[in-house]
């Protein structure tokens, strides 16, 4: 019997692996404090870590369903279900995504912890160490950084249950804790998950230190709007995606659809990755959920017009993303295309979940320099290199924006390139759009309540410590 999501999420420990740099065989079930003797146990416990990530109640398709559908560029064919719901905004405290998003993001937390914990009792080659805590680092502040992002203040466990006596009911944590543990984290990290160009070809996939690096340009920029804000937070920002950029590991690649092609994965433009193949190992379904059915797809999301609007004629990312629905008359003409796999078999595609890339991080240093100074015509340096690899022209350098102008030029821009990405929900929040937005597009007033997500209500009924988010 479930106790509490800490307790289900804190004592699960997989050892099955992810697919591509690791094969996904059946493994004992030891006791976790037996079995961590040598480098091989390290490694199975960072693939269940992994593992954790491929389930379709996580990032298989719950996760980009919580980031894209409360925003303004997805349609849901659905009125009522959870996935409408979060669409309109009128989900409450029991929708089974939002649970499913809450109860994997901490089974995966706690997995991570275990590695955290466990791997440095090991005698073993101390980098390669290190880069397995730090891989397990990376994840944990992913979780915890989606979790702080959509709920606000969450309960902040950075250990494994070892037993009975362990309080399985922790309060909610304030955010300027959760940011601080995610930001030490990544640190850690950066520092010592092994460079792209360091990590072995069979285990592309694994955390680089530059997906740490680009990571905590994010935190920056989102922290840098809450109450825990901290007065370096822009700066720090800009010096991250700086270090990202020059490293040298990085690039965008000549042609945009390149990069959804599973052919070219884990290419120059990839950051990192959640890695998806074809069977015996654990496909992706977001190909066959939003191609229509003349395409042997469930046809379950569509284009919103205003997006379909919003591209300029010329715009290859235009043509890459979204396609007319054959034999279609009246609205919605069109679906989403961007992610492609002529080797699907049914549901299983081989298409990666992109978390971060390299075009991204480019809007990220724009949006650190707007921040810090509006009037410095290095902000469209970054935001220009996406623009011109979409095949239009760069917006001139003398073009003077106030610092609320050009938010709306990246908005619009963040929307056409990373689309589908799982952005839009967390741009919107953070670049203070949302309602403007959902006012503009849908003329649907969204109160504050709809900023963060609801504590799930099985949660509260388990945990007496942890309080509901305002409105719900």
């Amino acid at each position: 019997m479930k106790k509490h999501i800490c307790l289900l999420g804190l004592l699960s420990l997989s050892l099955a692996s992810c697919e591509k740099f690791l094969e996904e065989k059946p493994q004992d079930f030891l006791a976790a404090e037996n079995f961590y003797q040598n480098e091989s146990d390290a490694l199975a416990g960072l693939n269940g870590v992994f593992n954790s990530l491929l389930p379709q109640t996580y990032y298989g398709r719950t996760g980009w369903q919580i980031t894209e559908l409360p925003a303004d560029l997805i349609r849901v064919g659905s009125t009522s279900d959870e996935r409408a719901q979060l669409s309109r905004f009128t989900y409450t405290a029991t929708n089974t995504e939002i649970n499913s998003w809450w109860t994997n993001s901490y089974r995966m937390i706690n997995r991570a912890n275990d590695v955290i914990e466990k791997v440095p009792t090991i005698t073993m080659d101390a980098a390669r160490q290190n880069n397995i805590v730090g891989n397990a680092r990376f994840l944990r502040a992913l979780g915890y950084f989606d979790l702080v992002r959509c709920f606000g203040d969450v309960p902040l466990v950075v250990a494994t249950v070892k037993g009975p006596q362990d309080d399985l009911r922790p309060p909610r944590a304030p955010i300027a804790a959760v940011y601080s543990q995610i930001i030490e984290d990544l640190k850690f990290a950066e520092a010592n998950c092994f460079a792209e160009d360091k990590i072995a070809a069979g285990e592309k996939g694994r955390v680089s230190s530059g997906a740490a690096a680009a990571m905590l340009g994010k935190v920056y920029l989102t922290r840098a709007t809450t109450t825990a804000a901290q007065a370096s937070d822009n700066q720090d920002a800009l010096d991250a995606c700086n270090r990202v950029i020059n490293s040298g590991k990085y690039q965008l690649l000549p042609v945009y659809g390149d990069v959804f092609n599973p052919d070219k994965e884990n290419g120059p433009e990839h950051i990192f990755s959640i890695q998806f193949d074809l069977p015996p190992n654990t496909g992706s379904i977001i190909v066959r959920q939003f191609l229509p059915s003349q395409l042997n797809g469930l046809g379950t999301f569509t284009v919103e017009d205003s997006l379909v609007r919003s591209y300029a004629a010329n715009d290859v990312r235009r043509a890459w993303n979204i396609s007319n629905q054959a034999g279609t008359t009246t609205l919605p003409r069109y679906y989403f295309n961007k992610f492609r796999d002529d080797k699907r078999i049914v549901n299983d595609a081989r298409t990666n979940y992109l978390i971060t890339r390299y075009a991204d991080v480019l809007l990220m240093q724009s949006e650190a320099r707007n921040n810090l100074n509006a009037g410095d015509p290095l902000k469209y340096d970054g935001f220009n290199k996406v623009r011109v690899r979409a095949g239009l022209a760069p917006v001139p350098t003398t073009r003077v924006t106030s610092k609320d102008g050009f938010i709306d030029l990246l908005i619009r821009e963040r929307g056409w390139e990373l689309v589908q990405e799982g952005h839009r929900h967390y741009d919107l929040v953070r670049l203070n759009r949302l309602k403007v937005i959902e006012k503009r597009v849908f003329n649907r007033d969204i109160t504050d309540q709809y900023l963060l997500l609801p504590i799930p209500q099985p949660e509260l009924l388990l945990n007496p410590n942890l309080t509901q988010n305002p409105g719900f």
